[in-house]
């Protein structure tokens, strides 16, 4: 786990992070799927299991090189660079198309979740009496999360604490968005927009040399909410991974057939087609959260129509995104393959 890395190794972590950092912020889309088929969801959660009382010994003694190496700091340093980098500026792209090419992108997610049941099924060769029922387990959850109604928007910061050890479950288990649990929780507007936005602007105005954000009692609130966030997701990442690095060692093959069947299952949340449902009032007037956004009810899910270019072009995304999938393949047979 700790052996040494070649710059093009580095590189590679650091486009991962970017790529879970960028997955994890879209609704329906799982970083874990990122981290499972680049070839390093089990060095991920080993590395996290890592950060343990006997790491906060070494920190507390002074020892920051054999910390370092005990938690694999090359490794998650990069990789955590990687997602921060991309929640200030592949994810604000993603909002941009997001708002402009919705169909495209939800389709290019679509065709990387795609890939990734082919990544991870083509080599199962455990099928038997036990995973076959765990797979069917994992895809009727996967299924029936897909179909659950949002609720309404709460900023208590208990809630939103426990929103951040829920949440972060997106980076962990492969095929259980993070976003889209938010979204089912009330909270993606306010925990992973306004409050990343608000982090955003600050850091521009504070590099501008403005510092009037400090009497705006609002963006302070906000910054609040986003520390109490991130406190909650570095506790429920630490946390899980524990949990997760005990599955993996003693069912291996029972927790790979379940995440196989929570992704297939997961496919509903980011079919392409389909309109948002916005929830009225009895009157029929829109219903607003405490940020004037209005409140996602669900989703009405359509088949795509064939006679239009929009839809064809919406099928080269799929085909790009499978693609995707397929050079992570390629990569990391080749790394692996490389003495």
């Amino acid at each position: 786990m700790n052996e040494p890395r070649s710059i093009m190794d580095k590189c590679f972590l650091v486009l991962k992070g970017l790529c879970m950092g960028a997955a994890n912020k879209v609704p329906g889309v799982s970083g874990g799927i990122v981290a499972f088929v680049g070839g390093f969801y089990e060095e991920f959660i080993y590395s996290l299991q890592r950060i343990n009382l006997k790491a906060f010994k070494l920190l507390a003694n002074g020892r920051l090189r054999s910390f370092y190496r005990y938690v694999n700091g090359t490794f998650l340093t990069l990789l955590i660079f990687g997602m921060l980098v991309s929640y200030f500026s592949v994810s604000k792209l993603l909002d941009y198309f997001l708002a402009k090419k919705e169909l495209f992108v939800w389709s290019a997610f679509f065709g990387m979740i795609l890939g990734s049941i082919y990544y991870i099924g083509k080599d199962f060769e455990h099928w038997n009496k036990r995973t076959i029922p765990a797979g069917l387990i994992g895809l009727l959850v996967g299924v029936s999360i897909s179909f659950l109604s949002p609720a309404t928007e709460n900023d208590n910061l208990w809630f939103v604490f426990l929103c951040g050890m829920i949440s972060v479950s997106g980076m962990t288990l492969p095929g259980l968005s993070g976003s889209f649990i938010l979204i089912l929780l009330g909270n993606y507007v306010l925990l992973l927009v306004d409050s990343v936005n608000a982090l955003y602007d600050t850091f521009s105005e504070v590099f501008r040399g403005d510092f009037s954000y400090v009497s705006n009692e609002t963006r302070l609130n906000t910054l609040t909410i986003l520390a109490v966030f991130t406190a909650g997701s570095a506790t429920g990442l630490v946390s899980l991974s524990h949990l997760l690095s005990f599955v993996l060692k003693r069912y291996k093959h029972l927790t790979t057939i379940t995440i196989l069947g929570f992704i297939t299952g997961s496919l509903g949340v980011v079919w392409p087609w389909k309109k948002t449902i916005y929830k009225t009032a009895e009157n029929g007037a829109m219903q607003v959260d405490t940020n004037g956004k209005a409140v996602i009810l669900n989703y009405e899910r359509y088949l795509p129509d064939f006679t239009t270019s929009e839809t064809w072009w919406a099928f080269v995304c799929v085909g790009i995104g499978i693609g995707i999938l397929l050079v992570l393949d390629w990569y990391g047979k080749k790394r692996s393959s490389t003495p």
